[in-house]
């Protein structure tokens, strides 16, 4: 159980219900049930409805099973989400089971009930809701539901508060089996409107989708309504037995944190990273009950898939924090959990059974502070962390009513290494060359930036855009979240020449991420004077954001990449002014001059730590750039004695391949710099300026 008792609101709108037919319905409810985390978690559960449909190929109506299908998510799936069955083909397999052994090949056979060739998958929870006498079925995970299944006393507490209106079933691993079991449960107790499965969840079932949509809330509020009267005068988790930090310093130790476990966790694989110190977690991980209950593992199958059997607890004492000995203990605390995951796999292994895979945690638990969640991307770090979320809340409940179990070591098991997901696995697209690694892109809402976080995101990079102007970052920013989806992006507003600010802006990356792997410095400036009208200002200014400012983020950027361990590539956006002097352009000139210099020296002293350093040189990329759009244009155009609108193709013409150069054409050589590709190459200049030969480097 959370924390806070707030009972679920009836979602449920009559007037937006009308004139939906029975799949309509069915997504209608799908999408209210799943939209509360307190109901189910992310991807968990599935919901279900039997419809009259025309057979195409007899034109006769049958009855035909819509249930969610396999991978998708109840609370944002679409109606292309649902697999379709015949029903009477579906009812029919059973004559072809054999037993608790045929499960994996019943499974298989599941495609051959499909109904009107739909390309959607059927999930191993289909016979579940076929194979149940009600027109509608809804499966939950509900917090306060799994409470109760995951108590030593959950037959007892399930009639105690449901009587004989839900019923219960003891665990059995979901499946063809399952599924009979439960219709011989509802066949046998007609009066019954669900039941709780042991360790699993919740099934309730009705003959309309509103109906069941409301039964579904009805029961579990009246689980949490009873465990808040229950619980209301015991201490969570037995009392604790330590305080939380203030919020600023917990960001500052995970900021510290994050970075140094994913470069121990990540060397196979890059690794993202998730921060929670909401009050559920901080309840947990401050209490006397911590590392016990951490020791028994998760109970609901769906929670340990994500999260693995058990967290790592971090021997860390708020009340004298010495994050240091945290680090110093890390690889010692990292060894021991992968030596006891190698155990459990070893002592539960099954002859066919897939290798052993990442022995790494997932959860990481730290008293005083919150929890840090690692995954192949940020959103599965995030998902993880909030299936944590609900083992908390499992373990809150159950320990408080009941003696609190998790699922025995060879069940949690024989569904982690299942065939069927070790098949679902080796099905999942190859990672696109940049997953798992984080870049941070100053100047980032510029032309040249968006450009860069465009193709990086592109090829499965998290992006950090950075800015000093901060109202074009949040558009910026808004934009990818819909284009590449919130958890790819974040944004912060930088003036790179603050020293605080941009240690700052490398804490909260890393505080979002875990860590960076990529820095592209593009943060830009431009003047135009002769000398003589250059005043101390205008070089300042120059100096301050294209040397001092680069000099800065990289600072920041070698610091991090050498506690991660994982090597690292910084990218400079500079000019062809760098190499090819401009008249009436002094104090830029110079200062793109020292960031190509200054990376040709980060490349020496980064080379053994396998941190890369490149330069990109563009020349007259007009389109989208922020430095081109006010006085720069003009200055330049007069200096060459045109009118501004003619400056464009003057530089087309004076290109030796007279072509204009844009921004994707910047962000295609960044992104070569930044990839794999080019691993064998650092302190190398690229020229993007169409030709140019005043800059040639040799």
């Amino acid at each position: 159980m959370a924390p806070k008792t707030k009972l679920l609101d009836n979602l449920w709108d009559d007037s937006a219900a009308a004139g939906l037919d029975e799949p309509g319905l069915l997504l209608y409810r799908s999408n209210l049930l799943g939209a509360d985390k307190r109901i189910t978690n992310y991807g968990g559960g599935n919901t279900s409805a039997k419809v009259m449909e025309t057979d195409p190929l007899t034109g006769e109506k049958v009855e035909v099973l819509w249930v969610k299908g396999s991978g998708g998510d109840v609370g944002t799936m679409k109606r292309d989400g649902f697999a379709t069955l015949y029903l009477d083909k579906l009812t029919a397999l059973k004559s072809l089971y054999r037993g608790i052994e045929d499960e994996d090949r019943m499974v298989g056979l599941l495609p051959h009930a499909t109904f009107n060739l739909n390309p959607r998958a059927a999930s191993i929870d289909t016979p579940l809701h076929g194979f149940l006498p009600y027109r509608h079925v809804d499966h939950m995970h509900p917090d306060a539901i799994i409470a109760i299944a995951a108590s030593k006393d959950s037959r007892v507490l399930t009639r105690e508060i449901f009587g004989d209106e839900i019923g219960w079933l003891p665990w059995r691993r979901p499946g063809f089996q399952l599924g009979l079991d439960l219709e011989a449960f509802a066949r046998a107790n007609p009066r019954a409107k669900g039941v709780v499965l042991e360790s699993h969840g919740l099934f309730t079932w009705a003959d309309t989708a509103k109906d069941v949509y409301e039964l579904t809330l009805s029961v579990i509020n009246k689980a949490i309504a009873w465990f808040a009267e229950r619980t209301a005068d015991r201490p969570a988790f037995g009392g604790a037995v330590t305080t939380s930090l203030p919020p600023a310093e917990r960001r500052a130790i995970a900021a510290r944190l994050m970075p140094e476990i994913r470069g121990r966790i990540g060397k196979g694989e890059r690794k993202l990273g998730h921060f929670d110190d909401q009050e559920a977690v901080l309840d947990f991980v401050n209490s006397a009950a911590l590392k016990p209950l951490a020791a028994l593992g998760t109970s609901c199958p769906d929670h340990f898939l994500r999260t693995k059997i058990r967290p790592l607890v971090l021997d860390f004492d708020p009340r004298a924090p010495d994050i240091d000995a945290v680090v110093a203990k890390l690889d010692a605390a990292l060894e021991a959990y992968r030596a006891d995951y190698t155990r459990y796999y070893e002592a539960c292994k099954r002859p066919d059974s897939p290798k052993v895979r990442d022995p790494n945690p997932v959860v990481f638990l730290v008293p005083g502070v919150g929890m840090l969640s690692f995954a192949r991307d940020k959103a599965t770090a995030r998902i993880a962390g909030e299936f944590y979320v609900n083992a908390i809340n499992v373990m809150r409940g159950a320990s408080a009513v009941s003696e609190y179990r998790g699922l025995p070591e060879q069940e949690a098991f024989d569904i982690e290494y299942w065939l069927l997901e070790e098949a679902k696995l080796q099905r999942m697209p190859k990672p696109r060359s940049l997953a798992g690694r984080v870049a941070f892109i100053t100047g980032g809402a510029g032309g040249i930036g968006r450009a860069t976080a465009e193709r990086l995101a592109g090829e499965g990079a998290s992006i950090v855009l950075a800015d000093i102007d901060a109202a074009g970052l949040n558009a910026t920013v808004e934009e990818f979240a819909g284009r590449f989806s919130r958890d790819a992006v974040r944004g912060v507003t930088l003036d790179v020449t603050r020293e605080e600010e941009v240690i700052a802006a490398f804490r909260s990356a890393c505080i979002e991420f875990g860590g960076v792997d990529i820095l592209v410095s593009n943060a830009g400036i431009a003047s135009s004077a002769p000398v003589e009208e250059t005043d101390l200002a205008m070089w300042n200014r120059n100096i301050d954001i294209l040397a001092t400012g680069y000099f800065l983020v990289s600072r920041e950027a070698f610091r991090l990449f050498r506690r991660q361990g994982l090597g690292g590539t910084v990218v400079f956006v500079s000019s062809k002014n760098g190499l090819a002097s401009s008249p009436n352009a002094a104090a830029y000139c110079t200062a793109k001059a020292a960031e190509i210099h200054l990376a040709r020296c980060l490349a020496l002293e980064g080379a053994e730590a396998g941190i890369r350093v490149n330069t990109v040189n563009p020349d007259a990329v007009l389109r989208g750039s922020k430095i081109w759009s006010g006085e720069w244009r003009e200055q330049r155009a007069a200096s060459s004695n045109l009118a501004v609108d003619e400056l464009e193709e003057h530089y087309r013409k004076r290109s030796l391949l007279k072509l204009n150069v844009f921004p994707e054409d910047i962000a295609e050589a960044i992104y070569f710099l930044a990839s794999d590709a080019s691993a064998k190459s650092t302190g190398n200049i690229i020229n993007v300026d169409a030709g140019n030969a005043t800059s040639f480097t040799r």
